[in-house]
C-alpha cells in the first residue's frame, strides 16, 4: 500500500491525512462497502425482479443524481485544477464501463457478473505496467493472489451457470468489455492523482460525469433505449425512487473508491472491490434464495484464499545473498592473513589461528 501525503484528504468531512494509515484504510472500506451492497442489492431487484434492463439509460440518470449531490458538497468549477481533456479519455472508459456492467444483467443474474467483474484486479496489475506516469510492478505474491481470485471466479461462474438460466454468451461478452475498460479506468485515475496531488475525488467525479454524459446519448439513440426505457419509467414511476436510492449510495460509494485509489492505489483498490464482491454475492443468495453448490463453496474459497495472501505482509530477501562454503572458507583464510600482516607490522607478534574449522 502506499500513501500519498502530498495531499490533505478528507472523506464527507472526516479529515484522513492526520489519521493512521490503518484508519484510512478502515474509513475508506467502510463507505465503499455501504455504497456498493446498497447498490447491488437495488440491482438485483431492478433488473431481476422488475424486469428493467436499460443500462445505459439508468447510467445517464445516475450522472444527475451525482451532480446533484456533488453541488450540494459545494464543489464548483472555480475549483478545478486539472484542465477539462484530462477527463475524456477517462470519461470515455468510465461511462462505457458503467453502461456495459448495467446492460449485462440482461443476460446474466447478477452473482455471475459479480464474478466477472471480480477478476479485474489482474488485468488492473497489468495494465499498470503501461499507462504513463505509473510504470508499476508487482511482487510475484500479489499476482498469485489474483491468479486465485480468478481461478475461484471462473469456478463460480461454471457452477453458476449451471444453476441459473439467465447466462448467455452476449452477457458474457458485455461484461468482457466492461472488464478491459476497468482495467484502464483505476490506473487512469490513480495517474491523474500522481501527476497532480491537488486533484479531489469530487472534481474526479464531477469531471468524469460531465464529460461522460455524451458518451452514453449515443449508444442510447442508435439502440432506441432512450425512448423505451423513459415510456416504461414513464409507466412505472416508482423505478426512479429506486434508481435515485441507488444513485445516493453509490455517490458515497463513488467518493470512498477515489479515496482508495488517491491513498493506496489502483490494484489494493480492486482488491478491496473484489471483496466487496464476494459479500454482495452472499447476500444475494441468502436474500434472494438461490440454490448454493459445492461448486460455489470452492470458488468462494479461492476467493478467499486469494484475499488473504494479499493482506500477508510481503516477504522481501535479504539484501546480502549468502555464500557458498568455498566463498566462506576463502574469505575466512583472508581475513586470517590480514590480521597475521597487521600483527608482524605493529610487533606484537603473530597472532594465534582459530582451532575452529572453516565452514
Amino acid at each position: 500500500m502506499k500513501n500519498n501525503e502530498d495531499q490533505a484528504r478528507s472523506l464527507f468531512g472526516i479529515s484522513l491525512s492526520d489519521r493512521p494509515i490503518w484508519q484510512q484504510f478502515l474509513i475508506c472500506s467502510s463507505g465503499f462497502f455501504f455504497g456498493y451492497l446498497v447498490n447491488g442489492i437495488c440491482e438485483e431487484y431492478v433488473y431481476n425482479r422488475l424486469q428493467f434492463s436499460y443500462g445505459w439509460y439508468f447510467t445517464f440518470i445516475q450522472g444527475f443524481v451525482y451532480l446533484v449531490l456533488i453541488r450540494l458538497q459545494g464543489f464548483t468549477m472555480k475549483q478545478m485544477v486539472n484542465p477539462w481533456k484530462t477527463y475524456v479519455k477517462l470519461s470515455a472508459v468510465l461511462m462505457g464501463s458503467h453502461g456495459l456492467t448495467k446492460g449485462s444483467l440482461a443476460y446474466l443474474n447478477y452473482p455471475a457478473q459479480i464474478m466477472f467483474k471480480s477478476t479485474k484486479v489482474l488485468p488492473v496489475m497489468i495494465m499498470g505496467a503501461f499507462i504513463p506516469g505509473l510504470r508499476r510492478k508487482y511482487p510475484l505474491q500479489e499476482y498469485i493472489s489474483a491468479v486465485l481470485l480468478v481461478v475461484g471466479l471462473i469456478l463460480f461462474t461454471l457452477a453458476d451457470a449451471n444453476t441459473s438460466p439467465n447466462f448467455s454468451i452476449i452477457g458474457v461478452m458485455m461484461i468482457s468489455g466492461a472488464l478491459v475498460m476497468d482495467s484502464f479506468l483505476g490506473n487512469l485515475q490513480e495517474a491523474i492523482f500522481k501527476l497532480n496531488p491537488e486533484t479531489t475525488q469530487m472534481e474526479m467525479l464531477f469531471c468524469s460525469t460531465i464529460v461522460g454524459a455524451p458518451f452514453l446519448l449515443v449508444p442510447m439513440i442508435l439502440t432506441g433505449e432512450l425512448f423505451t426505457a423513459w415510456k416504461s419509467c414513464y409507466q412505472h414511476p416508482y423505478v426512479y425512487g429506486v434508481l435515485v436510492f441507488e444513485a445516493m449510495a453509490t455517490f458515497i460509494g463513488q467518493i470512498s473508491v477515489l479515496s482508495l485509489i488517491a491513498i493506496f492505489g489502483a490494484a489494493t483498490t480492486a482488491m478491496v472491490t473484489t471483496a466487496r464482491k464476494a459479500v454482495t454475492l452472499l447476500l444475494s443468495y441468502l436474500i434472494f434464495t438461490k440454490p448454493l453448490t459445492e461448486e460455489h463453496c470452492s470458488g468462494l474459497l479461492l476467493i478467499t484464499m486469494g484475499i488473504v495472501l494479499k493482506l500477508l505482509p510481503e516477504t522481501k530477501p535479504s539484501g546480502r545473498p549468502p555464500m557458498s562454503s568455498g566463498a566462506t572458507n576463502k574469505q575466512g583464510k583472508h581475513h586470517l592473513k590480514e590480521l597475521k600482516r597487521a600483527s608482524s607490522e605493529s610487533g606484537e607478534g603473530e597472532i594465534e589461528e582459530e582451532k575452529r574449522p572453516l565452514v
